[in-house]
């Protein structure tokens, strides 16, 4: 017996239609009957063979597991989808480290000079401090004991004047130096908000990509939904942090991917799925109405500052 068969005879001895299992397991109506009939070609993926199936069986009543293993030799494998997928990361990887190595390489002689010059001019500075201080040049004025000093009541009020022109100086002085501290604060709490940037549409089926800019340290993925989509996410170190069904018992639901350079997400049904990411709320770059089953890659740009 087909494993599309013994689906089919589980669901009929429910009682079950094709439409109550659609809207159990939220999988469009063709994909079962595509199930049923053994034509997998129709599915969206050969990783979403073994999901729809896994669904399919558990509304039905069946062990998923043990189905799966029964039918082992007739589920499409997903080796193929794997490797590609493998290899596209390896050459990105290659193509960041050949564009990084030339401008560290560059910008190692403009450096040196750098520092070349701060130490001179430290070096020039010390020694001039120095030679002020060991020889003093200004001559010292000798002053006759005998001489009778009478103190002028103009000079008195003079040094008043003098008293306060300086206080007034001193204040000026003081009201600036709090003018620029406050603008360096102001400055210092400025802080670039992360952006979520589409790269590359892809069409659903052929994965979309995503640039996050200006991204936090931690970085945290937040999960929301209203009804139930199957989703996988996992990094391009093939860490898995989620796969399976997600449904709004599951809701809010948060992952932290603090560290990683891409994330990959495999979403069945995007109409019921809320994804957040380092605040900045995704969206979708297909329309879910009309693409339900999205595939999608972000690449994690940390901020410079």
């Amino acid at each position: 017996m087909e494993i599309g068969t013994k689906l089919k005879e589980a669901r009929v001895a429910q009682n079950l239609s094709l439409e109550s299992v659609q809207e159990t397991t939220k999988i469009q109506k063709r994909y079962l009957v595509a199930i049923e009939e053994g034509n997998f070609n129709v599915l969206p993926g050969k990783f979403y063979a073994r999901a729809f199936i896994k669904e399919y069986a558990t509304a039905v009543g069946l062990d998923p597991n043990e189905l799966l293993i029964e039918y082992k030799e007739e589920i499409p494998a997903t080796e193929e989808e794997n490797t590609e997928q493998y290899t596209r990361i390896q050459r990105s990887r290659r193509d960041t480290n050949s564009a990084r190595s030339p401008m560290l390489f560059s910008l190692f002689p403009t450096i040196i000079v750098i520092l070349l010059i701060v130490g001179i001019f430290f070096a020039a500075w010390y020694f001039i401090s120095n030679s002020s201080s060991d020889n003093p040049t200004d001559p010292v004025e000798k002053t006759d004991d005998t001489e009778i000093i009478f103190d002028d009541p103009g000079d008195a009020k003079d040094d008043q004047t003098s008293g306060e022109e300086n206080k007034s100086t001193d204040d000026t002085t003081t009201n600036e130096e709090q003018q620029d501290a406050t603008t360096e604060d102001t400055t210092e709490s400025e802080k670039v908000e992360p952006t979520l940037d589409l790269v590359e549409k892809g069409s659903g089926a052929s994965p979309s990509t995503f640039d996050l800019n200006n991204a936090s340290e931690e970085v945290i993925i937040e999960l929301e939904s209203d009804g139930k989509s199957y989703l996988q996410i996992e990094n391009d170190d093939d860490k898995q942090y989620y796969a399976g069904p997600f449904t709004a018992e599951n809701s809010p639901h948060e992952i932290n991917v603090s560290g990683d350079k891409r994330i990959y997400f495999n979403v069945g049904y995007a109409p019921d799925l809320q994804i957040t990411i380092d605040g900045v709320k995704l969206e979708y770059p297909v329309e879910p109405s009309d693409k339900m089953h999205q595939k999608i890659w972000i690449n994690i740009n940390p901020s410079e500052e």
